[in-house]
């Protein structure tokens, strides 16, 4: 049966569809594509040649979690501007005050050595740029990292907002004594190079917790240990590596 009004319903039909066509636009708009990283390719030929394949006799990074983290933390939002082209290569960057962003393959070991997993709490002496900060966050529920160097801390907390982690609380003080408010913790990672292993962070250490930390003299070949704390409250250590850090600076 034809229409009583054609004409009327052309005009209804017409209307409508002028009235839905900003509403297409909009959404052709909003599911427009993510540009590409440009830094992408060159993360994922850091991690695939120099982490988890085991160059140079090293212990090849394994961990899922943690390689996935390696290849999605943008390194070069936590180096100096003017070093930002070395940013995917396989070494350590100064940062200023004497301090620098540790080796990308010793962030992926030291953050592998911890083994924790997604509802983690982890305490970090010596936040620097932050990025190894950024790198166990995409790991952990927590991380709690400290920085006895006014300039450095704000430096570092600010690269992590820029870096969109949220998960990093951040201060200012002398990370020998830890950070007691929030521990126990379920692993510690120590950036810089101490004399010996600091017993608030023993004592800030979860049962079944571990700790990764240079210890050795300054501006010399030093070694990476791991402290696990026992279910019994007892304390192995052994030393895995030979590296070579910046020395813990102390406040007076």
């Amino acid at each position: 049966m034809s229409p009583r009004h054609p004409a009327l319903l052309i005009l209804l039909f017409t209307g409508l569809a002028i009235a839905a066509l900003p509403t297409g636009l909009a959404r052709a708009e909003d599911e427009s594509p993510t540009p590409p990283d440009p830094h992408a390719a060159a993360r994922e030929r850091l991690v695939a040649d120099s982490i988890e394949a085991g160059p140079f006799g090293r212990t090849p990074v394994k961990d899922p979690a943690v390689l996935a983290a390696m290849r999605s933390v943008k390194r070069h939002l936590f180096v100096p501007p003017g070093l930002r082209s070395e940013a995917y290569r396989d070494r350590p960057l100064p940062i200023g005050h004497g301090q620098t962003i540790s080796q990308p393959y010793i962030v992926a070991y030291m953050t592998e050595a911890l083994q924790v997993g997604p509802d983690a709490t982890v305490l970090e002496i010596g936040t620097g740029s932050g990025y190894q900060a950024a790198v166990l966050a995409a790991i952990v529920k927590k991380v709690y990292s400290i920085e006895i160097i006014p300039p450095l801390a704000e430096e570092g907390a600010a690269n992590l907002k820029a870096a969109g982690v949220a998960n990093v609380e951040t201060r200012t003080g002398d990370g020998y004594h830890g950070w007691k408010e929030h521990a126990p913790y379920d692993g510690i990672v120590v950036t810089a190079a101490a004399a010996h292993i600091p017993p608030p962070l023993i004592e800030q250490l979860k049962p079944g917790g571990r700790m990764v930390i240079p210890v050795g003299p300054p501006l010399q070949t030093q070694s990476l240990m791991l402290v696990e704390k026992r279910e019994d409250g007892s304390v192995s250590q052994r030393n895995v590596m030979p590296v070579r850090f910046v020395p813990l600076t102390r406040g007076k």
